[in-house]
């Protein structure tokens, strides 16, 4: 039953950031401000990582330890998109 809940909170959580990068796309193509792209491969990216760790680790059999680092650093990289969006200067 853990295991059960613990699967669809990472496909719960990975639905939310898929969705709040569809509209952070649609945003941009409504804008055309490049920030809001930045935004939306941050949010896909991050939605992402945690469905490939559950991905390596039950259907590849990975290691948890190899595919945790693996979805840490795919997550990572959406949260550096993300911030940069937020630092960056409005062209």
């Amino acid at each position: 039953m853990e295991h059960t809940l613990f699967v669809i909170g990472k496909l719960f959580t990975t639905v939310l950031a898929l969705v709040i990068a569809y509209q952070a796309y649609r945003g941009y193509q409504r804008h055309h401000t490049q920030l809001l792209l930045y935004v939306a491969a941050g949010f896909a990216l991050v939605g992402l990582g945690g469905l490939l760790e559950g991905v390596l680790f039950e259907l590849l059999q990975v290691s948890i330890f190899e595919a945790g680092f693996v979805a840490a650093l795919v997550t990572a990289a959406g949260m550096l998109s993300i911030l940069y969006a937020l630092y960056a200067p409005n062209p």
